[in-house]
């Protein structure tokens, strides 16, 4: 049985947010883009820092 505050919680809109530790409990990504995925599915990842120059350009 699922438990409000646990395994999810109603956002402002109104929509039932699945948390972490549900998707953990349930053991496998949906590949939906779930808002907090475990796995990242759907995440941007990021490589390096944009901030920094590599000294590439030189």
């Amino acid at each position: 049985m699922l438990q409000e505050g646990i395994d999810y919680y109603i956002n402002d809109d109104g929509n039932f947010v699945f948390t972490e530790a549900y998707h953990l409990k349930r053991g496998y990504c949906c590949k939906n883009k779930c808002l907090h995925c475990p796995w990242g599915y759907g995440k941007v990842k990021l490589f390096g820092n944009d901030t920094e120059s590599d000294g590439s350009d030189k």
